[in-house]
């Protein structure tokens, strides 16, 4: 059966497109929780402690200098190292959402384990004031039980899944979800992330710029929501920030965006069945 989609009125200003710039603020927690023998990797730890110490700072004055707000995902264990980075996003008036604690993928974890990743993370956000309304997964993986433990706890929308390019509502414990859908080809870490663990691709900024015009464009064509997920660590380098303003910049002059947080977008959905 297909979930329905989300129902929304206009957009606010008569916007073509909702446009959500999203940002998973992961820190060291990627890799302590590959195991503990990358606690003494002390060079690829420094490279996830470049987002919240200085990709974070370049990103958020890019955006107070564009006015826009932004939803920064935050693993728990990223607020309870670098606490001053949540600080910094919440004084400059973005979303803060939960992204796991070590940020762990649920598919590997147990409903116990799970429960305490999304505990762990609730208690770490709250000591800095953050009741965060949603949730993504981290690797962008979820179960069932994962769904259903958001349902629980309250959350009332999830950005994790794929299943439309369409905001749709999905089902957890009897309770409806926002499904706020996302894409590795809108994701930032498929095209700059590296590791010489791991390798990556290191991509063309400006290959990367079309492909996201192109589908801001698409956007606008279908009047929908259209989500961007990036990290300070790879997009808060200096010449990809450049890549960042370019993007924002090109969709201000070829259509007409709301620059919206994912609350700000889940506030206006109603159901209705496609």
């Amino acid at each position: 059966m297909e979930n329905p989609l989300a129902d929304f009125p206009s957009w606010p200003g008569n916007a073509e497109a909702a446009v959500a710039l999203t940002f998973d603020v992961d820190g060291e927690a990627p890799w302590l929780s590959e195991g503990p023998e990358y606690a003494s990797r002390l060079t690829m730890l420094s490279q996830g402690r470049f987002g919240p110490t200085r990709g974070l700072s370049r990103i958020l004055g890019l955006l107070a200098g564009l006015d826009i707000k932004a939803t920064f995902y935050v693993p728990g264990h990223t607020a309870d190292q670098h606490p001053g980075a949540v600080e910094a996003i919440l004084a400059d008036g973005h979303e803060v959402s939960h992204h796991g604690y070590l940020h762990r993928g649920t598919d590997g974890l147990d409903v116990a384990a799970q429960r305490a990743e999304l505990e762990q993370g609730l208690t770490a956000l709250g000591k800095l004031g953050v009741r965060p309304a949603g949730y993504r997964s981290p690797g962008w993986e979820l179960t069932p039980q994962t769904l259903d433990l958001l349902g629980e706890l309250g959350f009332s929308y999830d950005a994790s899944l794929m299943a439309d390019d369409r905001p749709y509502w999905i089902t957890s414990r009897n309770k409806p979800l926002l499904e706020l859908p996302g894409h590795w080809s809108l994701c930032d870490w498929p095209y700059f992330g590296w590791t010489s663990y791991h390798g990556g691709l290191l991509a063309d900024p400006a290959a990367v710029e079309r492909i996201w015009l192109a589908e801001f464009e698409s956007a606008c064509q279908d009047r929908r929501a259209v989500t961007y997920t990036m990290h300070p660590e790879a997009i808060g380098r200096g010449y990809l920030a450049r890549m960042l303003d370019s993007v924002i910049t090109a969709m201000a002059e070829r259509g007409r965006p709301w620059f919206a947080t994912h609350a700000q977008i889940a506030d206006l959905a109603s159901p209705r069945i496609h």
